[in-house]
């Protein structure tokens, strides 16, 4: 299947970069509907001139939603957020805004559109965030069958906000925190593979309809992450394993900050796996090799080294 235009909601962030990428390289003309399309400028570079153009729509807006979608041949969300604010509930975006991407879509005849939610999405899952990435990917096919689901595990690359968080705590505090002991165990996925198993999708009649669950070669602990970490940036800290009820107070107040490091819900998430299903379609099934973390890391978080990228290879 050939796309002439497509509409990426959500672009502008960190996986949004990625995919407007290689929607150009595919000579697609891509509209990024975004609330600020001011701060979304640098998307413009990615492609020829007038290829991508940064759209203001508000997802809440129904007339905006059918604008931006008008004349798309596949539409794709990206929206999403880890933390609540008043105006972002998890509610508001995951599943109320899906829901009316995924009508407009349908209602304005796109052939095909790509929702991305998360691994650990479930009606049954502890935390809201889960909940609502569940209750998001029904809306989506309620109202668009044909949509294909991504869920991807933590996603790593130079502009994440996981190890580069923890990067910059570890360059300025002598410990890290291990909620739950560290014994949660992730699947990192590379940024440019999920972008890569995104497009594949788009352009897969095979993937109609499907849920693929994208994770890398590897599982690993949180704790094992966090020294992979400190191994990569040559320093040395405290690991501390925090009991998660301890955690949770933490969190009831650290979560009134306006870009909290956790919250009460992300405390709930913490105590889930957040790995790939025995049984679910993956990168694999896609075209994509999955990246190791080892291949990547050390291209970024050599910033959060004593020095820098040159820095004295001694442990600090």
């Amino acid at each position: 299947m050939k796309f002439r235009r497509v509409t990426v909601f959500g672009g502008s962030g960190f996986l949004g970069r990625y995919v407007v990428e290689r929607l150009a390289d595919r000579d697609v003309v891509v509209q990024v509907a975004v609330r600020d399309p001011e701060g979304a400028k640098h998307l413009k570079t990615l492609g020829q001139v007038s290829q991508v153009t940064p759209i203001a729509c508000d997802v809440k807006d129904e007339k905006a939603l059918r604008r931006a979608i008008a004349g798309s041949d596949a539409v794709i969300n990206l929206v999403g957020v880890l933390n609540e604010r008043k105006k972002q509930s998890f509610r508001a975006l995951h599943v109320d805004a899906a829901q009316a991407i995924a009508f407009a879509a349908s209602e304005a005849g796109s052939k095909a559109m790509v929702h991305v939610s998360a691994i650990g999405a479930s009606k049954s899952a502890l935390s809201e965030y889960s909940q609502s990435k569940a209750a998001g990917e029904a809306a989506v096919h309620e109202a668009f069958p044909a949509a294909t689901i991504l869920r991807p595990s933590v996603i790593f690359g130079q502009e994440d906000g996981f190890f580069n968080l923890f990067g910059g705590m570890a360059r300025v505090l002598p410990a890290l925190p291990l909620f739950g002991g560290g014994k949660t165990r992730f699947q990192p996925v590379y940024v440019a593979d999920v972008a890569d198993a995104l497009v594949n999708a788009l352009y897969d009649d095979a993937a109609r309809g499907q849920t693929y669950e994208l994770g890398g070669p590897e599982v690993q602990s949180f704790a094992e992450l966090m020294e992979l970490l400190l191994r990569e940036i040559r320093r040395k800290r405290f690991l501390v394993p925090v009991p998660f009820f301890v955690g949770d107070i933490q969190a009831t107040f650290l979560g009134l900050l306006p870009n909290p490091l956790v919250t009460r819900d992300a405390m709930k998430s913490l105590r889930e796996d957040n790995v790939v299903t025995e049984g679910a379609r993956t990168l694999a099934d896609l075209d994509v090799q999955a990246t190791a973390m080892r291949a990547i890391l050390p291209t970024y978080v050599h910033r959060y080294r004593k020095g820098g990228r040159v820095g004295r290879a001694s442990i600090s």
